[in-house]
């Protein structure tokens, strides 16, 4: 099996031409590797699939269920099409969080380009819902209630709903690199017993991270298809 670093080395060589800054490029080539490992791992748990699970098969069927439940109670039944969006950005998070608690890798949360890109990825389906499922009457969401304020309340609105993909980008981020620079200060003064608090809480703010960016991700699309009144 081909080690980690050596795909890391691979794609850092590919990037160098683009003369980026070496976080920017650890960025990137730990999210290609991520990638990487999503899609072997959903091969292997999809390549043999059996009426009784097991093994990695029953793992993935955990995960894969307990973010559809979730959904569900969160969105309703009309939630489910957006599934492979909501889950595919959980997982990825997720995976991308715990990566910086493996000593010598780099999370790509902890870098404002990989969660930016999350974010208006979330930013611009919630409105490509809401006009699908809408029509031009999704722009009733940005009028308020009342007529005569709709021109006051449709800027408010735009600079909530722009607020969101800022808000999303900086809480993930700020999370992650604050973890990530607290952890690299203790291992620095005590590399040993020390920083394994801080690893153990680290497992637990990435679930964490996960699930808030997964849950505001689902508010705004479930938001999108209301009816405006």
């Amino acid at each position: 099996m081909v080690h980690p670093l050596l795909f890391l080395e691979f794609f850092r060589n590919l990037l160098a031409p683009l003369h980026l800054n070496e976080a920017s490029a650890d960025a990137i080539a730990y999210t290609w590797l991520i990638i990487v490992l999503l899609l072997v791992l959903s091969v292997l748990a999809t390549s043999a699939l059996k009426a009784i699970p097991g093994g990695l098969q029953n793992f993935m069927e955990v995960v894969v269920g307990g973010i559809e439940n979730m959904i569900v109670e969160t969105m309703g039944e009309h939630g489910r099409p957006y599934f492979p969006l909501i889950a595919t950005l959980a997982i990825f998070i997720l995976v991308s969080n715990l990566t910086g608690l493996i000593p010598g890798f780099f999370p790509p949360t902890a870098n404002i380009n990989t969660t930016a890109a999350c974010a208006v990825i979330v930013f611009l389906s919630t409105h490509v819902v809401g006009i699908k499922h809408h029509g031009l009457h999704y722009l009733k969401h940005f009028m308020g209630p009342i007529a005569w304020l709709a021109p006051v309340m449709f800027f408010i609105e735009v600079i909530g709903h722009l607020s969101r993909p800022v808000s999303l980008t900086l809480r993930l981020f700020g999370n992650m690199n604050g973890h990530e620079l607290v952890l690299m200060i203790f291992f620095g003064l005590a590399p040993f017993l020390v920083p394994l608090p801080m690893m153990l809480m680290g497992v637990l703010v990435s679930f964490i991270q996960a699930f808030v960016f997964m849950l505001l991700a689902m508010i705004y699309i479930q938001g999108s298809l209301e009816e405006a009144h």
